[in-house]
């Protein structure tokens, strides 16, 4: 529940479970459904499913031809009204992050409960509820807030195409480089650090 795109990528669960999959030398996919309250149902999970079965296919062929890559892994992303999806791109992973915070809210919100997942949406169908009418009055309640957000500028990353409704296939492998510019900076960084760390030592 809830695309995992940009930055996302590197704490998501999902892609961590297919990323360790990856280490282990087995072919692996996450599959995310960008889910919207008020815009997405439960059905919406089922055509996902059948959405991505195409993809599936494919690969299950190619790793039994021993031609799927093993230097990488497939995340895919499905759009929320994936009903109506636009078919299928290739994307590599972008830069869009959503930081979150926390608000407090009371305890008798939405009928004296409050949901216990970790989703951002108070309406989730099927999540798990919390009844805190017996709750004792120490305890102080928050709910996830979206504090702000970053999007992506290259028109090829996952998140932006998804958005203009596709379903985004983006190639993963295990490295995280830091960009170009950063390495330069700290190949001339560190001799200075390590030279002051001489002569102090002396």
């Amino acid at each position: 529940m809830g695309n995992n795109c940009g930055y996302h990528i590197v704490y998501s669960g999902t892609v961590g479970g297919a990323r360790e999959a990856f280490f282990n030398g087995v072919p692996s996919i996450s599959v995310s459904y960008d889910w919207v309250a008020g815009k997405s149902h439960n059905d919406d999970f089922t055509l996902s499913a059948k959405a991505c079965l195409p993809i599936i296919d494919a690969i299950l062929v190619e790793v039994k031809n021993h031609t799927f890559p093993k230097k990488s892994f497939l995340n895919i992303d499905l759009p929320t009204d994936v009903a109506n999806h636009k078919g299928y791109k290739l994307t590599k992973q972008g830069k869009t992050i959503f930081r979150m915070g926390w608000t407090e809210v009371s305890s008798d919100m939405e009928g004296a409960k409050m949901l216990s997942t970790m989703t951002m949406e108070s309406d989730s169908a099927g999540s798990a509820e919390v009844d805190t009418s017996a709750v004792s009055t120490d305890y102080r309640f928050f709910q996830r807030k979206v504090m702000g957000a970053e999007s992506d500028k290259e028109d090829d990353t996952d998140h932006r195409i998804l958005q203009e409704g596709y379903i985004t296939v983006t190639p993963l492998n295990a490295i995280s480089r830091a960009e170009m510019d950063c390495q330069a900076y700290f190949q001339e960084w560190l001799p200075r650090v390590a030279e002051r760390f001489s002569s102090s030592a002396l």
